[in-house]
């Protein structure tokens, strides 16, 4: 089952239409769904795939010598290629006079194996990208390998790539089109989860309740997802037990380094080199208070949903699970997943304040979304505002979003209208954002000031189904 990524596809097809030399490199964390799409990009065309092996070079270049017997069609065992460069170029020449589409999957792999892989690849794409209808595509998930030895400047292959694709989890709009049976609400939750990650959305099953996926998919230490994160950063960096520490600290409450550092009782120095991997991996994000710099106020939070939901419950009720006592560490859970769930909501806010915005629809065309935390001037106490978006020095919207069963009062209104005085913008709108309505009170007072746009989950949901 293949869903989104029209954009990718499009663009990967267009370059395809050009009909001469194309080099798009497409990279992203494992189980995202790069070579998903890759599959489906190549359906009906005429490709060679080979898929690097963390192996020796002798095995990978076998491989690629197959991977090309196997395209042309011949019979019998394949020859093995004396060296990668005649195997490369003998792809470059089949492509002269025709459309090919040559897939190099787990390109780390293979350029790690023989350190001279790229500069072969450089004097290839050199000496036939002007007469070649070879469309090379370089797909790997070693973000900071990709990011390094593929586009950075100090690599052999830095100026030939023609596109590049950086290929990120679903957004919560994109995540529902895997289901059809959860509720609204559910859906909100299991994307708190799992996130946007296909591999992950793919072992939901919305046959069962929130309750029942949880306990069977995150909780049972035989599920696929229980061993996901330890697995992912065993692949990725080492001294994984220092990671595993630092993402337990960040998704529990501790955000600033100093805080971090002192949860792990480990160096701050230590812990930032490990947070700036996790940053690259997309499993951490860095903030600082709407439109101000970096500054004392920088914390960290869990960007990954899994990782966040995982760390924030798993490793806390550990012994009860490997107990099997798996209801009563679901308790616990339950019991925080309103709060939990807070912070996903804030995040499904935004997302539709940006499509809204895309198309025309949002009360003030904003260039930035953030949020804001801080010291009030006046009640010397410190205070934070969800969401505000800019359009310029003197027109901005401020955000309120509560993922709770109760209605939304006015005194949220009041303290979102109160808050956002800290700022000096002449035209204002304000959002609130309800998990399920709005107390009489609340809605009145929208009316009367005008400049107030009360939205429910309902709302967004509705909005994503037009």
């Amino acid at each position: 089952m293949f869903i989104g990524r029209e954009k990718e596809l499009s663009k990967l097809n267009q370059l395809y239409n050009t009909n001469v030399f194309q080099f798009p490199v497409i990279y992203g964390r494992r189980r995202v769904g790069k070579t998903a799409l890759i599959n489906e990009f190549i359906k009906n065309k005429e490709a060679i795939s080979f898929t690097g092996l963390e192996s020796t070079v002798s095995q990978n270049l076998e491989n690629l010598s197959k991977s090309i017997h196997l395209f042309l069609g011949s019979v019998g065992e394949a020859p093995i290629y004396p060296t990668f460069q005649s195997a490369l170029e003998a792809i470059f020449k089949l492509a002269e006079n025709k459309r090919i589409i040559f897939v190099i999957d787990e390109y780390p792999y293979v350029a790690k194996a023989y350190k001279s892989f790229s500069s072969i690849l450089q004097t290839l794409i050199d000496k036939y990208k002007d007469t070649s209808k070879l469309y090379l595509i370089l797909c790997g998930s070693s973000m900071s390998f990709m990011e390094e030895q593929v586009l950075g400047y100090k690599s052999p292959l830095y100026g030939r790539r023609t596109a590049q694709f950086r290929i990120l989890p679903f957004d919560f709009k994109e995540s529902r089109k895997y289901f059809k049976n959860f509720s609204s609400v559910d859906m909100a939750e299991i994307y708190g989860i799992v996130g946007g990650t296909p591999q992950y959305l793919l072992q939901m099953n919305d046959a069962l309740s929130v309750e029942d996926n949880i306990k069977s998919n995150i909780l049972d230490p035989n599920s696929y997802l229980f061993e996901e994160p330890s697995n992912l950063l065993k692949q990725e960096v080492q001294k994984s037990a220092l990671y595993n520490a630092i993402i337990t600290a960040v998704a529990t409450g501790s955000t600033k380094l100093s805080e971090i550092a002192t949860k792990v009782g480990e160096e701050t120095s230590a812990c930032a080199i490990c947070l700036k991997k996790l940053l690259a991996l997309g499993i951490i994000r860095k903030e600082t208070p709407f439109s101000e710099k970096e500054s004392k106020k920088t914390i960290y939070s869990v960007n990954d949903n899994l990782f966040r939901f995982w760390y924030r419950f798993v490793p806390q009720n550990l012994s009860l699970l490997q107990n099997d006592m798996v209801d009563i560490a679901y308790k616990s859970i339950s019991e925080g997943m309103n709060t939990y769930m807070g912070s996903v909501f804030e995040e499904i806010c935004k997302q539709y304040l940006w499509d809204i915005n895309r198309n025309g629809q949002s009360k003030v065309v904003f260039t930035s979304l953030g949020r804001w935390w801080g010291t009030d001037p006046l009640k010397k106490v410190q205070s934070e505002i969800d969401i505000i978006g800019e359009s310029d020095k003197n027109t901005a919207l401020f955000g309120e979003c509560k993922w709770t069963n109760e209605s939304v009062d006015v005194k949220v209104l009041d303290l979102l209208i109160e808050r956002s005085s800290l700022f000096h913008y002449q035209n204002v709108h304000y959002y609130l954002f309800a998990k399920t309505g709005f107390t009489k009170g609340c809605v009145d007072k929208s009316q009367e000031l005008g400049n107030v746009t009360l939205v429910k989950y309902s709302d967004i949901i509705d909005y994503f189904d037009n």
